[in-house]
């Protein structure tokens, strides 16, 4: 049975995770404040932001500016794309 939650970013009760997806304070206002639809919106958005802006998961300060992005994505009312990003041809 999978759990419910009012997903923040949805404004509505959504399928909610099965773990914690971040490490700290962060992940676990996710986990039980974001639902599955709304976090993989988000991993979409990541990766256009590692790719757009050649970030390293690896780099320190690469993870905080993805960690501030996630937080305004998830709760803080959208985060920017890249300046300059041209979505892919449908």
């Amino acid at each position: 049975m999978s759990r419910t939650v009012f997903c923040e970013k949805l404004q509505r009760d959504s399928e909610g995770l099965a773990f914690v997806p971040w490490p700290g304070a962060l992940g676990k206002r996710v986990f039980e404040h974001i639902g599955r639809e709304a976090w993989q919106q988000w991993l979409a958005h990541q990766t256009m932001l590692i790719n757009e802006n050649r970030l390293s998961p690896m780099d320190p300060k690469h993870r905080a500016f993805l960690e501030g992005e996630m937080e305004k994505f998830l709760f803080g009312g959208g985060a920017e794309k890249p300046a300059g990003y041209v979505p892919p041809e449908a």
